[in-house]
């Protein structure tokens, strides 16, 4: 009988406790964050505090190619395609001053099988790779690859799939052009300089 009662008075107590922090809350200002139009603020290191590590963002006029960011990458989720600058033809510089040693005609990044370890930052040389405050993948789109062309995003459709892109295709096949007839210069004086050295051989030899 004894505990009974004592049940029924703990089960009244529980109510009591549960309806007291109800009242309190409702008598308090809504902190209630209506998402998506209010968002909680995220760090973005500028008040001291360590920046968070969400999305990725590349800066296509500060990546040279090196592929740190790819090698670094624990789960192989950067890809990217590299093209030669031809050396004497053209002098690009990237957008911090620095030469360009290679042009970056595709890069991707696959948000789904990354983990977020910040590791391809720290490798970058140029700071052209970097963690930013967004966090959403949701889309209204079907489709999950994003192409970043030069600085217009309308099309940003936050897929999972990230193609960044700054060259046209047409530009890409001219560089292709120019790196092809810099390397057929090259072989063709490297055979001349081939050729040529025998015969001098053999003209210090006559004389």
């Amino acid at each position: 009988m004894i505990n009974y009662i004592k049940s029924i008075w703990e089960g009244l107590w529980t109510v009591l406790v549960g309806m007291r922090i109800t009242l309190l809350h409702l008598f308090v200002r809504n902190v209630t964050i209506q998402y998506p139009k209010e968002r909680f603020p995220i760090p973005d290191g500028t008040n001291g505090t360590a920046m968070a590590r969400n999305r990725l963002e590349l800066d296509m006029d500060l990546c040279d190619g090196c592929k740190r960011c790819s090698r670094a990458c624990p789960v192989n989720c950067i890809e990217l395609d590299i093209l030669q600058v031809a050396k004497g033809v053209e002098q690009p510089i990237l957008k911090n001053g620095d030469k360009r040693n290679a042009w970056v005609p595709s890069y991707e990044i696959d948000f789904a099988k990354c983990c977020f370890c910040g590791l391809c930052t720290s490798v970058c040389p140029t700071d052209a790779i970097k963690h930013t405050t967004e966090f959403e993948y949701s889309s209204y789109k079907r489709s999950g690859t994003v192409s970043y062309y030069f600085d217009d995003k309308k099309d940003y459709d936050r897929g999972l799939k990230f193609s960044f892109i700054n060259l046209t295709e047409a530009e890409i096949e001219e560089k292709k052009r120019v790196l092809a007839e810099f390397k057929a210069q090259q072989a063709a004086a490297k055979a001349a300089a081939t050729v040529a050295k025998p015969e001098a051989q053999t003209e210090a030899k006559t004389e």
